[in-house]
This record gives structure tokens, C-alpha cells and sequence, in this order.
């Protein structure tokens, strides 16, 4: 019997998903077996619910995940969202004002009373193409093109996200820095599935993992004692400072390694999956 009184929350990129962006026949079969017995399991992900749903699928995980890196605390099975963070509308705007005075064109990810809507008005790097035929193999129905980007800005903007070459995609995050400063959770890295493009991701302060986390154990019962928590990237860092038990994975940044308590094998390795089961083979 698996011990209800302990929380595990994966990242899911980097950590629980393989090189591929995959979940591994084997963690797939294990991980379902443990949470039908009864594992307080969840993820943690910079992805959407959209982009979550198609890669764990069927598991049956019945506490929310969190999403868009802290954005979302979302119903896995509905998709449902419990709790949103979003970007204040004059953030939002003023965000989106900078970002096309450098001449670059944006993602972005939006609530509009109904549904998850994510725009973008012109391709303009090969990132931004891949990211699009990504999300299209993932069949998410979020994604759409609009004529006048600045339009959606009525909507309730969730996050932003740039797309490029590191020089131009490393200036406005400076730029945003230093005009928002305090206001923002952004994060700027090289997408790792696309080596050579980098990302810059930008969401409202409130918007982060840890902070989820908190809400997550609100509502949950949970205390942060109970908690064991595994990643690998820099959005990871303030959730596993949070939880009780930090894990990162052998691949994990040199940061995230920091400050672990425990290193494990790397995610090509099904390191999660098998840290579980030995956690808890005498408990079944």
C-alpha cells in the first residue's frame, strides 16, 4: 500500500520526460501501477494542460498539475482551471509594446472566458515555425493566427514568449528586466529540443512553481514536509527549495544540482520512475 501521507511533483522536461520529450513505455507502465495504487503524484511544467495532456495521457492523475510554469493549477482529467495567475492588462500591453519596439514578434497565451487560446500574427524565425509545427503534431487547439496581435490583449493574457537568435532574444529580456523590475517571473534559456534557438518566456511574478506549489498544498492538505519534489531546470529552483526533499537529475543545470538533496540518474535513464519504486517497494 503506497504511503498517502507524501506528495511527489515532477518537472516534466529534462526530468520525468525522456531526451525526446517523451514519457518511456517504462515509466508509463510503472507510474499508472503506482498511481492506481493510490501515489500522491503530480507535474510541474512550463508546458500548457494542451501540450501536458497529449504526452502523459491516460495516467490517472487525480491532483491538479501545474502548468505554464506556475500560471495554471489545472484539472488533469478536465483541464479545467482551478487557480490562474495572470498578467495584469497594462502589464500585458506595455510587455507587448517593448517587445515589437525591438522589432520581434511574440507568442501569446491568453484566457478568453472559455477556453486557452495561444496567437501569434507572423513567423518570423525558424523557431517560432518549429514551435508552431510542435504544437500542430500535438493536434493543440489552442494555437491560432490573427491578423492584429494587439487586439487579443483584451483577453486575459496568461504569458508572452520570444523566439530567436540569443543576441535579440537576450536584449529584451534585459529590456524587460529593467523596466519590470519585481513585476515578472520570465525565463531566458536554449530550448533544448531546438539547440541554437532561445526562448524567452514571460509570465506575472505570481506566476511561478513555487507559488503554485504553496496553493497546491492549500488545497490539498499537504504540508511541505510531505513533499518531494525533482527537477532539472532553472524554473525548478524555487519549487525545490520549497519542497522538503529537493531531487534533481544527473542532467539537471549546475544550479538546480546546487542546491538538491538527493541526485538521481539522468531522464534518459527513467531516473523518476525508479527513484519511486525504490522509495516505496516496501509499501505496495
Amino acid at each position: 500500500m503506497i504511503n498517502h501521507g507524501l506528495l511527489y511533483v515532477s518537472d516534466l522536461d529534462g526530468t520525468l520526460l525522456d531526451g525526446s520529450g517523451k514519457l518511456s513505455d517504462f515509466s508509463r507502465k510503472n507510474l499508472k501501477r503506482l498511481l492506481d495504487a493510490g501515489l500522491n503524484f503530480t507535474v510541474a511544467s512550463a508546458r500548457a494542460i494542451n501540450e501536458i495532456q497529449p504526452v502523459l495521457g491516460d495516467l490517472p492523475i487525480k491532483l491538479p498539475v501545474i502548468a505554464i510554469n506556475g500560471a495554471y493549477l489545472t484539472d488533469y482529467k478536465t483541464g479545467k482551471h482551478l487557480i490562474i495567475n495572470h498578467l495584469p492588462d497594462e502589464t500585458a500591453k506595455a510587455i507587448f509594446a517593448a517587445i515589437r519596439k525591438m522589432n520581434l514578434w511574440p507568442f501569446v497565451c491568453t484566457f478568453n472566458g472559455r477556453e486557452d487560446c495561444l496567437y501569434y500574427q507572423t513567423l518570423t524565425h525558424p523557431a517560432m515555425r518549429w514551435y508552431c509545427q510542435a504544437l500542430s503534431a500535438l493536434d493543440d487547439k489552442r494555437l491560432r493566427q490573427t491578423p492584429n496581435l494587439a487586439g487579443v490583449l483584451n483577453e486575459t493574457v496568461i504569458s508572452l514568449a520570444v523566439m530567436g537568435d540569443r543576441e535579440p532574444v537576450g536584449e529584451i529580456a534585459a529590456a524587460l528586466d529593467e523596466q519590470f523590475t519585481g513585476q515578472l517571473e520570465n525565463f531566458y534559456f536554449e530550448n533544448p529540443y531546438s539547440p541554437g534557438w532561445w526562448w524567452l518566456t514571460i509570465h506575472d511574478k505570481k506566476a511561478c512553481k513555487s507559488i503554485a506549489l504553496r496553493e497546491l498544498l492549500e488545497m490539498t492538505g499537504f504540508k511541505r514536509e510531505q513533499v518531494t519534489v525533482f527537477g532539472d531546470h532553472i524554473n525548478d529552483i524555487r519549487m525545490l527549495e520549497l519542497a522538503a526533499n529537493a531531487v534533481a537529475v544527473e542532467n539537471a543545470e549546475e544550479k538546480v544540482k546546487m542546491i538538491a538533496d538527493e541526485i538521481i540518474g539522468t531522464n534518459d535513464n527513467d531516473s523518476v520512475v525508479k527513484y519511486l519504486l525504490e522509495k516505496l517497494k516496501d509499501e505496495k
